[in-house]
């Protein structure tokens, strides 16, 4: 087991968090290898939680939820909690920073963007509950009827390994903000810095039960997750594959999920466009993260009349991308995360060019790296939209370029697609951006800018990217019932049955 390669430290098996208590892992089960993807050495060990303990961690979250103080404190009192989790995260980002980059291999310089964001997702969602407002109706004549938000109960929430910090935060903030209670899966390759959010969480004022850990397969510890009749709802962030099976099992038992799932998303870019801008936004677009992001603008759609000079300085740009070890600053691209999507999105390169496409730069692992799961920056120009590596969310490296002949059939490109996460446009012109704006069938359009998350606006996809959304309103109407309380101010006449 590879030591600590700092005066921080991993620890040496993950368990899962009952009742705000580390489980101690008893002999039998099953155990995973916890592995750092710059250097391939194991760094930990992963104790998978089975049924039993899944149930475990369920009915402890069942029990904070009817019985515990959290969905019966006033509003405020959660917030200052909330806030204090935020305080703390923040007092330990370095900290968190660090085990996420030793569990994902994602540059520590974006990783402390991804730990800014888990904090401000606490002190967010402790706002947004704490303005929250009813109903009133006076309309029928000696009637008052008024209307109250309620927390929806136990939520079974399931985050995935390209972002465990933000994505993760992201569901149990949404989730407790409101009163309710929880059971969170981490992905099982991405449980270090995870599992440290959640004991900070504790450390600072959480009651026990209100955020309960398990860690495992999907196919194990997220099928009894999901199972389990006393959970209410059930929130996913994922592939959209596995986002399908679970909203499935959720539905035999009518439990609403939220979901958010996978993207191919089109990064227009027209011929009026400021093209620096254009390229740096499509180089972030694809390569930050490593790749690994559902929002990535992976098909890269030129006006022809600037294709040639985009790719140009495109391939350029990609083959100068610093790749390296991860815990330095200078580092731009780090490995994969693990060597299975290391291959698989290696595998792809083999279909671009089966298909007839144009392979421009990379498709290679890394051989500058004598380590790691390291692809290097890739791109192709494909023949058609209908090729594989345009339909298909490949989720690396992997950069697939088309050209198209003016705004109209840049929308019919962007959305011949089964996915619809977000979308890109670079123009200077109002008109092109407007009509990209109202005709591309995706849940965010960002014009001129590359990623930005608005917490306070909706955020989700159409079709395959999800079911649901993010944010402030759209947060609240997931994770709250509405119950509807009637009273008479004129005491009504009854019909008198049996008089």
């Amino acid at each position: 087991m590879r030591p600590a390669t700092s005066s921080r430290r991993v620890p040496e098996r993950i368990t899962s968090l009952i009742d705000g208590t580390q489980v101690a892992a008893g002999p039998g089960g099953h155990d995973m290898p916890v592995v750092y993807p710059y250097d391939e050495t194991t760094v930990s060990l992963l104790r998978e939680a089975d049924a039993a303990e899944v149930g475990r961690a369920v009915q402890s979250a069942r029990n904070a939820f009817d019985h515990g103080p959290w969905p019966r404190m006033d509003a405020a009192d959660r917030s200052r909690i909330l806030f204090a989790i935020r305080d703390l995260l923040l007092a330990n980002a370095e900290e968190l920073a660090w085990l996420e980059v030793m569990n994902t291999g994602i540059p520590i310089s974006h990783v402390r963007g991804h730990v800014q964001r888990m904090a401000r997702n606490f002190s967010f969602f402790a706002e947004v509950a704490n303005t929250l407002s009813g109903e009133v109706y006076t309309q029928s004549k000696g009637w008052l009827t008024y209307v109250t938000r309620e927390p929806k109960g136990v939520a079974a929430l399931i985050a995935p390994w390209n972002a465990p910090l933000a994505l993760s935060s992201m569901r149990i903030a949404t989730c407790i903000a409101f009163g309710n209670t929880c059971v969170l899966k981490p992905s099982e390759y991405t449980p270090l810095a995870v599992t440290r959010m959640v004991e900070l969480c504790h450390e600072a004022g959480l009651p026990p039960g209100v955020v309960n850990v398990v860690n495992g397969r999907g196919t194990v510890t997220g099928t009894a997750m999901v199972a389990n009749p006393l959970i209410d709802m059930v929130g996913f962030t994922g592939g959209t594959h596995t986002g399908r099976a679970i909203m499935s099992a959720a539905g035999a038992q009518l439990k609403p999920c939220i979901l958010e799932l996978g993207g191919k998303s089109a990064n227009i870019i027209c011929a009026d466009a400021d093209l620096d801008r254009a390229l740096d936004g499509a180089l972030a677009g694809i390569f930050s993260n490593n790749g690994q992001q559902c929002l990535a603008g992976s098909r890269i759609l030129l006006d022809r009349r600037i294709a040639d000079e985009f790719i140009a300085r495109f391939v350029e740009r990609a083959q100068r991308i610093r790749m390296g070890d991860p815990l330095e600053a200078s580092t731009e691209m780090g490995p994969l995360a693990f060597r299975e999507h290391l291959d698989r999105v290696l595998g792809y390169v083999d279909v671009a060019t089966s298909e007839g496409a144009r392979l421009l730069t990379g498709g290679r692992r890394a051989t500058s790296m004598p380590q790691g799961y390291f692809m290097e920056p890739t791109a192709v120009l494909a023949g058609s939209n209908r090729a594989r590596v345009c339909q298909e969310e490949i989720f690396g490296p992997f950069a697939t370029f088309l050209t198209f002949d003016g705004v109209d059939e840049a929308i019919a490109v962007a959305n011949d697609s089964p996915f619809g996460l977000v979308c890109y446009v670079w123009t200077s012109s109002l008109d092109a951006a407007m009509r990209v704006s109202r005709d591309v069938r995706a849940g965010t359009v960002w014009v001129n800018t590359p990623m930005m998350r608005e917490l306070r606006a909706p955020f989700g996809g159409y079709k395959q990217s999800g079911i649901g959304r993010d944010g402030a309103t759209s947060s609240a109407e997931f994770f709250t019932e509405l119950k509807t309380t009637t009273i008479p101010i004129d005491t009504p006449t009854l019909p008198r049955f049996g008089a």
